[in-house]
């Protein structure tokens, strides 16, 4: 049997794989769908059903039909089609009574799932790989431990030596360490006070102040405050000599802080400005994680899509 003359066509199902692969450009003759010049392939109908699901999410009651259409910008007979599954799978559920309609058993363990798999220490690390190749100084994961403020884990950046004092289950002081000012203002105080309470002591037993550490109650109280509001803190000069060091809160799903990212570094070298872009990033990459959480910030709805 003869071979037919010419090149075969191009396997358009393996095209997008081999440019992968081999880092060469697909055949001119074969024209890229949208999803696939964007990298990934999806399913855009899941993605338009998610839209009901973050709707009923948001919502604190059960809701119509109509409702739903009108906050998801889709028409009702399509809304209906997809209610219809939903249901169908236990992941919405209808009120006989009313008609209305919300999340349904299985949303709730999906949750719970989700909360059960989640893993600060896992989820933090390629986030603080990113902080300390992007910004070069050294970034901790810090919990709160059964002596107080610890270290967990430590990712080195490139642009100041690496900080050998603190090393990974290193407990840090309370009022003299980032980390732990963001636990004393975000823990109960009941957990947090004996621990201060020892601190204050013997913050007012030093003969001179050259740093930031607060010294009496009301200090602290301006302190925790300022925190709260900026939703990260700062410490300089007071946990090591020379160094200034930024400390952003991770919350889980009920608002609890369940840990935190530091970053250190030497004053002068790390731009430590609350309102600069290493706090702005810091903050967000924290915020970020307890989005994975489940946290979700009071007054903050996510609008449909």
């Amino acid at each position: 049997m003869k071979k037919p003359r010419g090149n075969p066509p191009p396997d358009r199902s393996l095209a997008p794989v081999l440019e992968r692969a081999t880092g060469a450009p697909r055949p001119k003759s074969v024209k890229p769908e949208k999803a696939e010049r964007s990298g990934r392939r999806g399913i855009q109908s899941i993605e338009i059903g998610f839209r009901i699901l973050d709707y009923l999410r948001t919502e604190l009651r059960p809701v119509p039909l109509k409702m739903i259409a009108t906050k998801t910008g889709m028409s009702a007979a399509n809304v209906h089609y997809y209610l219809v599954s939903f249901q169908a799978v236990g992941i919405v559920r209808q009120e006989t009574d009313t008609g209305c309609y919300a999340l349904g058993p299985y949303a709730l363990k999906l949750g719970m799932a989700a909360i059960e798999q989640f893993d600060v220490f896992t989820a933090a690390r390629p986030a603080m790989t990113e902080l300390a190749t992007t910004i070069g100084h050294t970034v901790f994961l810090g919990v709160w431990g059964n002596r107080g403020p610890t270290i967990i884990y430590r990712v080195e950046g490139g642009a100041s030596r690496p900080i050998i004092e603190l090393r990974v289950g290193s407990v840090l002081s309370l009022l003299r360490s980032a980390l732990g000012r963001n636990f004393l203002a975000h823990l109960p105080r009941s957990i947090t006070e004996p621990m201060l309470e020892q601190e204050l002591k013997e913050e007012r037993s030093r003969h001179a102040r050259i740093d930031d550490a607060p010294a009496t109650k009301a200090e602290v109280e301006e302190m925790v405050a300022a925190i709260q509001r900026d939703g990260i803190s700062r410490c300089r000069d007071a946990l090591l000599p020379n160094f200034t060091s930024f400390s952003a809160p991770i919350f889980d799903q009920t608002g609890a802080m369940i840990a935190a990212i530091t970053m250190m570094g030497p004053i002068g070298i790390l731009d430590d400005d609350l309102k600069g872009a290493t706090a702005t990033t810091l903050l967000a990459h924290a915020r970020a994680l307890s989005a994975t959480a489940g946290w979700q910030p009071e007054g903050l709805e996510t609008s449909p899509g």
